[in-house]
């Protein structure tokens, strides 16, 4: 998809608002999150505004997942897509557009580069999320294609963000800062700054000092496939490489009832590039990344639910110690296998929520609902309403 101004089709519409609205209930719940209160602490200016709402939308690890880049495309865009529209006094319709140039421009970005960028310890939403973020803003900006390049290599002198930091606070305030660098380098090229080309390919740039690929996001050979088409909209609020495991769990909870012999789950390499977390984990946030934890969980309780993280369950951590982790590449990215006493117990292809078993409007209205009560009711139907009004439905100013 390229930059242009080109509106979002009727068929893929659906997608971006079932994404921005699945995001606003997660920065609804996340809103008296640690990482999201300290986040606001920063000020009241635009930038640190995106980047407390960032964080709240991500804390939680429950917002969608792009699997081709394994990255949080609504973290950083939807952000700044809503706040740079309030401040400019956009409209709910204006602001979906802006946030779908974003989410695909970040997505072509993530998908190009993984498991690579991954690998090398880099967090892809981080880094990718400042251009997504940039693309957003420009769009909600009016900026030519010439001033959007601009605002993306503006954007990118900021970015950042490591895989080190899954289990911590810093996870989701690293995402926060990705979505306010992205829209400062779009207000920034908006004032006429520039910014050289080669920061992109040339020496010291971007795709040298990330061991990254560039793409050029103003081309107009779009993708065969959309990013919101591979987009999951997560059924747990943990790290989408562990969903597999769980529901394999749950599968094979019967046959493990009462064993003393040990669990194996096997899961696709790149699982331990996202959730490379061990069994003794010492916090909620750890057991987030954590497949031998959340094996054991699921085993023991069932999936997990946004209060199971509000510590660690110590039988869990217990049996967590007999769970033992492999990783097999002939598995899909987001398959799971699950043994006990040698013999299969558990399989998962695709988890629900994976476009492969999408959430039905119930699924989704239940998730929102159990996130933010009723005050996200309908909030993006009208395109022409103001967005401000969204924006202060979810608490985000």
């Amino acid at each position: 998809m390229s930059l242009s101004q080109t509106a979002p089709s009727a068929g893929l519409e659906q997608g971006y608002r079932t994404a921005l609205l699945d995001w606003l209930a997660c920065a609804v719940g996340g809103h008296d999150q640690r990482a999201a209160r300290a986040a606001r602490s920063l000020g009241e200016g635009l930038g640190d505004r995106i980047a407390a709402a960032g964080t709240a939308g991500h804390v939680l690890d429950f917002d969608d997942t792009y699997l081709p880049g394994l990255s949080h495309l609504s973290a950083p865009v939807a952000p700044a897509a809503l706040l740079v529209g309030a401040h400019l006094g956009a409209r709910i319709g204006d602001v979906l557009a802006a946030f779908a140039a974003g989410f695909e421009a970040m997505g072509r970005l993530t998908a190009a580069n993984h498991p690579q960028m991954r690998a090398r310890g880099w967090h892809p939403t981080a880094v990718g999320g400042t251009v997504g973020a940039a693309a957003a803003a420009s769009r909600l900006l009016d900026l030519d294609a010439d001033r959007t390049a601009h605002a993306v290599r503006l954007a990118l002198l900021q970015a950042g963000g490591l895989r080190a930091a899954f289990g911590s606070d810093g996870k989701a305030l690293q995402v926060g800062r990705a979505a306010a660098a992205g829209a400062t380098g779009a207000r920034l090229a908006a004032a006429g700054a520039v910014a050289s080309a080669d920061i992109e390919r040339g020496e010291g740039g971007f795709e040298q000092a990330f061991g990254a690929r560039w793409v050029d996001l103003a081309s107009s050979s779009a993708p065969e496939r959309a990013a919101v088409g591979d987009n999951w909209i997560k059924a747990y609020p943990c790290c989408l490489q562990t969903h597999g495991a769980i529901e394999a769990a749950v599968q094979a909870r019967s046959a493990a009832a009462g064993t003393t012999s040990d669990i194996v789950v096997t899961v696709h390499p790149v699982c331990l590039h996202a959730a490379s977390l061990g069994p003794d984990v010492r916090d909620g946030l750890q057991a987030k990344f954590s497949i031998p934890y959340l094996t054991a969980f699921a085993l023991l309780h069932g999936p997990p639910t946004v209060k199971s993280f509000a510590g660690v369950d110590d039988a869990a951590r217990q049996l967590a110690e007999r769970v033992r982790l492999h990783t097999d590449a002939g598995l899909l990215e987001s398959e799971a296998v699950v043994e006990v006493a040698g013999e299969r117990a558990g399989h998962v292809r695709a988890a629900l929520g994976s476009p492969a078993r999408p959430m039905d409007a119930t699924w989704l209205q239940d998730k929102v609902r159990d996130l933010a009560g009723d005050r996200l009711d309908g909030v993006l139907d009208d395109l022409g309403a103001p967005v401000a009004q969204v924006v202060d439905a979810a608490s985000l100013r």
